[in-house]
């Protein structure tokens, strides 16, 4: 969809102010992921944390010139042939947007809503239809007020039909949607207990994710579901649609489908519609898997789709990856692997992404599009133009349509005509210090190309949600009062995540400072291209000349300290460089002594070389009620140092004392700044947030056996039972941050759904756990600690605490990062 800016300003019944005839060809909402400027129209939302407003100039001086606001800029005349459109509403204003584009939309709408399964159902139901028709689905999981609006935007007359998943969590969000999807067909999953916090019952909940179907012709369900069964009819609008109901249980339904495993782990469906009875198998028994794949072949035989393609369909399912990867890489270089989906609306989000990266060296393999209906030419020619903008050093695509089409893509450009052909000719060591995009469709299976480009480790993995860690940075945000600054603790390679990643992330999110530990920890986040403020809590005078080359802030906790780096910082000719002052006000580790406050002011007043930025302390005990009145003292003497000092020097430094604990249980000590450390990383130990894990620490097995009775395990003949059992090898010992006190049956992991003992002592390199009664086999996964082994467990079992677990994991593991 193409417009004018006055065309928008009409759509949304908001004021121009500008130029009316400049195009928009595409929407932008997050300031940092683009790729190119031409024709995007910036929508400034405001969010509890962010508001876009703030971010016009910058877009302005980066190409943008549409803007979308609530709030005028003060200066907006100034800004040179631009659009400025006045709303109420942005995130309105693009639902309004988004409908229009749906209104003249000729093709079919299919709207897939439920508790779970959404996105499963949505991928699944594409990559059948997509077959055969030309089809547009939502990226990813875009099932929100904002991303709903953002995929219903691309939908165009080169398809013919949108598959869009919408997703609500309180009541009135769904009439929102309806607006902007409108579809034909309604499919929902199921109905379970997602969000329930802001629905009395889950029949409340049915009734509003069912506002979706109002309008539509169709509706699909699983009869087995009595309060959507219920909902539907006991609603007049409702029943009276074509319903196109499933269920296990009930004959009369219109889909009465049985179901029976196979040897090999398959599941054979046999669906009777009236006189007509189908036979598909698929590659999965779980019942969630067998549920949703039961839908999408429901869906797919109401909609007309030919019974041989959905059963290659089905026979050919392959679980959904639900998120984006990223990894290290050979030789330097970075991996973003994003198997999800490959149609051109992903592609353009992940091109976001990667434009987002600090790297400029930016590589991108990309397969054949699978889909039919549309002209071949047209749809590379605008694939290669999107590239071309985006500034894609390297360029790779696989396939057969990709490589007829290769003279739309950049000078330079290498084609293959499968995987297999690129596995075996390409040079994979010409790949060097980049970042490098896989983007494939799931029947290329870049897997293979990902397995080379990896960088070589052993199968245990730290994964790291990268998601989690933004939520758990907003649930601090929601106790702070406005303005009151951030300083992220990344120090120890930032609790075992891994820096970088991290660092970069937080500053995404518009943190203020990051701390580390050792000026070695702050290189390397220069290194990977961070820009905010670093202080190093622990500066060596051996490492002064490198903090300074690469901007690093020093802590300073003693006079002895404060000379040397003063006349560290004049020898480089430096003036005002900022330090934080450090100020021991009962901890008793580093820092000033509240009776050195005297000789710290009068030597502050000395020396023109360095500016302190902030003074702060260090509380010993805000976790504990029982030391509350201690922490308090620390405070009371935290505050009356640093009055002393800025009444002495005028200086306008910030102030902090409060920890991940000390924002929870003491906001009345935020003055100008905090530092959350752990709780960033999912370790609560306030206990009144609800924070989310962000590591998974896994392995994978790497042997099954039977053990007779009588016969020991392990080092020492420890462990020995009268009855024979299974016993699983892993590949992860104490050398991997596996304590060897969960031995011995302390510890456990988590296999096959069940928590299973860790038997026998604990090696350098590997465990043993007992799997008996258990049908595991080799490379089966196993949960050291994540969703359903707490670190917090894990470290009372260990009697420690969960910085030492976390901490304790060595780089040798490799750190998996991803987006949900």
């Amino acid at each position: 969809m193409k417009i004018t800016a006055s065309e928008l300003a009409k759509i949304t019944n908001g004021k121009l102010h500008g130029l009316p005839s400049i195009v928009i060809s595409g929407l932008l909402t997050d300031s940092r992921q683009f790729s190119y400027s031409d024709g995007l129209a910036f929508f400034a939302i405001k969010g509890v944390n962010h508001d876009g407003h703030k971010f016009i100039p910058q877009l302005y001086e980066r190409g943008i010139r549409i803007f979308v606001v609530e709030n005028l800029p003060d200066n907006f005349r100034s800004y040179r042939e631009c659009s400025f459109i006045s709303v109420k509403d942005t995130i309105k204003a693009i639902q309004q947007l988004a409908s229009c584009n749906r209104k003249n939309f000729r093709g079919t709408v299919i709207a897939i809503t439920g508790s779970a399964g959404k996105t499963v159902v949505k991928e699944w139901m594409a990559d059948i239809m997509g077959s055969v028709r030309s089809v547009i689905r939502s990226p990813k999981s875009y099932n929100s007020q904002l991303g709903v609006p953002l995929s219903v935007w691309k939908l165009s007359d080169d398809y013919d039909t949108g598959i869009f998943e919408a997703g609500i969590s309180r009541k009135g969000e769904m009439k929102k949607l309806l607006s902007v999807i409108d579809p034909d067909i309604g499919v929902i999953t199921n109905i379970g207990d997602a969000h329930n916090e802001n629905f009395t019952d889950n029949g409340s909940k049915a009734a509003e994710k069912l506002i979706l179907f109002r309008n539509c012709s169709s509706i699909v369900y699983c009869r087995d579901y009595e309060v959507i069964r219920e909902t539907i009819g006991n609603d007049p609008k409702l029943s009276s649609k074509k319903i196109a109901d499933w269920s296990f249980h009930f004959k009369k339904a219109a889909y009465f489908i049985t179901r029976s495993e196979t040897d090999n782990r398959q599941t054979l469906l046999k669906i009777k519609h009236g006189k007509d009875e189908s036979s598909f198998v698929i590659p999965f028994t779980d019942r969630a898997s067998v549920e949703n794949a039961v839908t999408v072949a429901v869906t797919c035989l109401y909609s007309g789709i030919g019974e041989d393609i959905i059963r290659k369909g089905l026979a050919n399912l392959v679980p959904v990856a639900m998120r984006m990867e990223i990894k290290a890489g050979i030789n330097g270089c970075m991996l973003i692997e994003d198997y999800y989906n490959s149609d051109p609306g992903s592609l353009n989000m992940a091109l976001e992404y990667l434009a987002a990266q600090n790297n400029p060296r930016k590589a991108l393999i990309l397969s054949d599009f699978i889909q039919t209906g549309r002209d071949e030419a047209e749809l590379y020619r605008q694939v290669g133009s999107l590239v071309k903008k985006t500034g894609i050093e390297k360029f790779i695509g696989i396939g057969e349509a990709i490589t007829r089409n290769s003279r739309y893509f950049p000078d330079g450009s290498r084609f293959y005509h499968s995987t297999d052909e690129f596995v075996l000719r390409h040079a994979f060591s010409e790949f060097r210090d980049e970042i490098i995009l896989l983007k494939g469709a799931r029947v290329f299976e870049f897997e293979r190309i990902g397995q080379h480009l990896e960088q070589q480790v052993h199968q245990t993995v730290l994964e790291i949600n990268l998601d989690a860690i933004t939520q758990n940075l907003n649930s601090y945000r929601q106790y702070l009062d406005q303005g009151t600054r951030i300083m992220a603790m990344v120090k120890a390679f930032a609790y075992g995540a891994g820096p970088s990643e991290i660092a970069s992330l937080l500053e995404y999110h518009r943190i203020d400072y990051l701390a580390v530990a050792y000026a070695d920890e702050g290189v390397e986040l220069r290194q990977a291209g961070v820009t905010l403020p670093i202080v190093v809590m622990n500066p060596e005078t051996s490492a002064f000349n490198v903090m300074i080359k690469y901007n690093l802030e020093p802590e300073i906790y003693s006079l002895s300290l404060l000379h040397k780096f003063s006349d560290a910082a004049s020898r480089n000719g430096l003036v005002q460089y900022p330090v934080h002052i450090k100020i021991d006000s009962g901890m008793h580790r580093l820092g000033f002594m509240p009776e050195e406050t005297g000789m710290l002011i009068s030597e502050l007043k000395g020396i023109s070389s360095l500016k302190i930025v902030s003074v702060f302390s260090h509380l010993a005990a805000s976790e504990d009620a029982s030391l509350d009145d201690f922490t308090r003292k620390q405070a009371g003497a935290f505050v009356s140092v640093t009055d002393r000092i800025r009444e002495a020097t005028g200086s306008g430094f910030l102030r902090h004392i409060l920890n991940s604990a000390g924002i929870i249980r003491f906001p009345e000590y935020q003055f100008e700044m905090v530092r959350p450390g752990i709780g960033l990383y999912g370790i609560n130990s306030s206990g009144k947030l609800q924070l989310r894990p962000v590591g998974r620490y896994l392995t994978l097995i790497s042997q099954v056996k039977k053990i007779p009775g009588g016969e020991p395990v392990g080092y020492g003949c420890a462990d020995v039972s009268d009855s024979g059992r299974s016993i699983a090898i892993l590949p992860v010992g104490y050398a991997d941050g596996l304590d060897r006190k969960l031995g011995n049956r302390k510890g456990s992991l988590y296999i096959s759904g069940k928590k299973v003992p860790i038997i026998g002592n604990v090696c350098m390199d590997m465990c043993m756990a007992d799997v008996t009664g258990l049908n595991v086999k080799e490379g089966d996964e196993a949960e050291i600690f994540g969703e359903n082994i707490k670190v917090e467990d894990m470290a009372r079992n260990c009697e420690t605490i969960p910085y030492e677990i976390l901490t304790s994991i060595p780089s040798r593991v490799k750190r998996v990062f991803y987006r949900e």
